[in-house]
């Protein structure tokens, strides 16, 4: 029988799974909606997600592509399949696609929010920020953050168990906004590729560049030139930081990524 494909939008709160991605022995999301699916459907997949979220990092719109010869519409498919799936997954939409749809291919941008405090949060709140306790320069901060703007060697805001050799990426914007009904921050990161831990080395050291008594502007580029990913400035937790989606060019053939 011949194999639909499907496009989900997938929402996830991460704070009890080891990220996205499959992994011995430790609860992933792909591994909970594999399981999930077998269990409902009787029938074996393999969910493919666009982004290797990390262990405790949240999604509102992660893109995933299944592959399955299940008879149904896709309404009873997504219907059935939430109902299944623990309180922390959602999906939020599924829409059948062409066979050749690949969430890796003609990836446009991704938006990132990394969220944080500077007063201790409502216990409601605090799962999805990180709490950043010391005095901060919010004006040194928004400075900090938009030198990482634009094409750079990204090798020192790694995490040193990502051994690609290509570390060259492009941030398309960063903002940085407050909310005050919740009093909290987010900082908006957009851009086509990330490397792991990306975001949230640059969300650390600027943290720390506009909390640290003598800490400089100038200590970004020094930083950056190094290329070395295993220098002492601070990894913001991963709690803070939510893929909120991804866009997508049309028209481009598959192997243009």
């Amino acid at each position: 029988m011949h194999q639909k494909t499907y496009k989900l939008i997938v929402a996830y709160d991460g704070s009890a799974y080891a990220g996205w991605q499959v992994q011995q022995g430790k609860p992933s999301i792909a591994e909970t909606m594999n399981h999930t699916f077998k269990r409902v459907f009787k029938k074996d997949i393999k969910v493919l997600g666009a982004s290797r979220t990390d262990a405790g990092v949240h999604a509102l719109g992660q893109v995933v592509r299944v592959k399955t010869d299940l008879a149904i519409s896709p309404e009873k498919l997504r219907w059935a399949w939430n109902n299944s799936l623990p309180e922390d997954i959602m999906i939020r939409s599924l829409e059948q696609e062409k066979d050749d749809f690949n969430p890796f291919c003609n990836v446009q941008q991704k938006v990132y929010y990394y969220h944080f405090f500077l007063e201790r949060p409502s216990p409601f709140l605090q799962r999805y920020g990180y709490y950043h306790v010391y005095p901060t320069d919010i004006n040194m901060l928004a400075k900090a953050l938009q030198t990482f703007v634009g094409t750079h060697d990204f090798c020192s805001f790694r995490s040193s168990e990502d051994t690609r050799i290509d570390t060259i990426r492009t941030i398309d914007a960063i903002h940085l906004e407050h909310f005050k009904r919740y009093n909290v921050y987010r900082i908006t990161v957009k851009g086509q590729k990330f490397l792991r831990h990306m975001i949230r080395r640059i969300v650390g050291v600027s943290l720390a560049i506009a909390s640290r008594p003598g800490a400089s502007l100038h200590m970004l580029p020094d930083v950056m030139k190094k290329c070395d990913p295993g220098h002492t400035l601070p990894n913001a937790p991963a709690k803070g930081l939510l893929l909120y989606k991804i866009m997508y060019t049309k028209g481009l053939k598959k192997n243009d990524q």
